[in-house]
């Protein structure tokens, strides 16, 4: 006897919501044929709850009440001028630069010429020729496989392609900037496909910023399938702010080859309601990843960060540091696994997570995992969560430190060994900058 699973409102407005926007969705047939496969996976997955493992602390169908439309076109005016005051600290990083409102790319604001040895394109003008890179693409989500990540095919309007030429420095981080503006609650869905060619290095910057007055409640959901091939090098930095209010999905899905090196950082601040996940596989010997990032919730705001990093090929490095600074009713979430594959010998995997606890309401989750089946390895993972040190910060008063000083002080401390994994000094100081800014702003800054 099959029995009907009840759909929620929002489930069930999620699929009318696309059947409004289809027709209007950039792609060729093929496409829209694959954006109907992704949301027929969807209605058989519907919304992640708490019932699955993955999604235990972080339960987005309990927390979607509301179900935004898609922003399928857009003509919000917006100038240089106010896209450098949007981008706060991150305006003074010299760097190459593609540029999407509202999830639509947007020329007039974009400086990629100069950007030698970089190949740059959007997926809103691939998806109309339907090109086999794209196709290829949106495979990666298979019916079963995630529903937010489902979502994402099905609704996504552009984003963008970067192809790192073999064997390329490239001189500059290309700037990805992604922004909201306007007065209008619109759902955002934007993929995005980076490709580090064999012996290639470069810097990579995604940012999610918001036009001052623009309008506070918003949807996001965004996935980056990166590819860093045999003996490249990319560092990767996601920078998130908002006002407190929008609900952020995010994705990366990376592939590490032979001897490749990939530094990834995840800056959030303010976001209402987050999850970002995190995949990693090693296909090939002797690659290293470096995966870290610091978070920083107040209020209601809940930051969940979701890794798995898969061991599949013997001699390979993983190292995972995350910290989070939560304040009044602010949840954070860490879950992070290390698979190590029966083949992968000689793997060497070391994890942690950290919280500092401003307020007796703040709330810290967290499950760090290693599934191990080879016999030749070093691993380890720990966690901690604490309060402010009473003896320290007696101390910096007694040196003549304001309290408010001294907290403001121990807090960028303890996210400073995190940020001080950003090796690009430019970028690592204006994460500092976006901090401070924070910190100013809470009751115990």
């Amino acid at each position: 006897m099959n029995v009907a699973v009840m759909k929620t409102k929002a489930e069930q407005a999620i699929s009318e919501s696309f059947e409004v926007a289809a027709a209007k969705l950039p792609g060729s047939a093929a496409v829209q044929a694959r954006r109907a496969q992704a949301i027929g996976a969807f209605s058989g997955l519907g919304l992640p709850h708490r019932r699955i493992e993955e999604w235990k602390y972080t339960d987005l169908r309990a927390n979607l009440k509301e179900v935004l439309p898609a922003a399928v076109e857009d003509k919000t005016p917006l100038t240089i001028a106010e896209l450098i005051v949007a981008l706060g600290p991150l305006a003074h990083v010299d760097a190459h630069r593609i540029v999407f409102v509202n999830g639509h790319y947007r020329a007039g604001l974009s400086d990629t010429a100069d950007a030698a040895g970089l190949t740059i394109s959007t997926i809103g003008k691939a998806l109309q020729s339907a090109s086999e890179e794209v196709l290829a693409g949106l495979a990666s989500t298979p019916e079963g496989g995630d529903a937010v990540e489902a979502l994402n095919t099905a609704f996504m309007t552009d984003g963008a392609i970067v192809e790192v030429a073999k064997g390329v420095a490239v001189d500059k981080p290309l700037l990805m900037i992604f922004v909201r503006a306007g007065s209008e609650a619109n759902a955002v869905t934007v993929r995005n496909l980076i490709n580090t060619g064999e012996g290639a290095s470069a810097t990579l910057i995604e940012a999610d910023i918001v036009l001052p007055g623009a309008v506070r409640d918003a949807h996001l959901n965004t996935l980056t399938e990166v590819s860093v091939g045999k003996g490249a090098t990319l560092d990767h930095v996601k920078v998130a702010v908002d006002e407190g209010k929008s609900l952020h999905l995010s994705n990366w899905e990376v592939r590490l080859a032979a001897d490749a090196s990939y530094r990834g950082f995840q800056f959030s601040s303010g976001l209402g309601f987050a999850r970002n996940g995190i995949n990693v596989l090693f296909n090939g010997e002797g690659s290293k990843l470096d995966l870290s990032g610091a978070y920083l919730a107040r209020h209601s705001e809940h930051v969940d960060t979701t890794l798995v990093v898969d061991h599949a090929v013997p001699h390979c490095e993983s190292r995972e540091l995350f910290k989070g600074v939560l304040d009044g009713h602010g949840r954070g979430v860490f879950q992070g696994k290390i698979i190590v594959r029966p083949d992968a010998q000689k793997t060497d995997g070391k994890q942690m997570s950290q919280a500092l606890m401003l307020s007796e309401d703040a709330e810290f989750d967290s499950k760090p995992e290693l599934e191990i089946y080879a016999d030749d390895v070093v691993c380890g993972h720990g966690t901690t969560s604490a309060e402010l040190d009473p003896d320290l910060l007696f101390y910096c008063r007694s040196r003549g430190i304001p309290e408010k000083e001294a907290r403001a002080l121990m807090i960028e401390s303890f996210i400073g060994e995190a940020l001080d994994k950003v090796e690009h000094e430019g970028l690592r100081e204006a994460l500092a900058s976006y901090a401070m800014q924070w910190l100013g702003r809470s009751r115990h800054g």
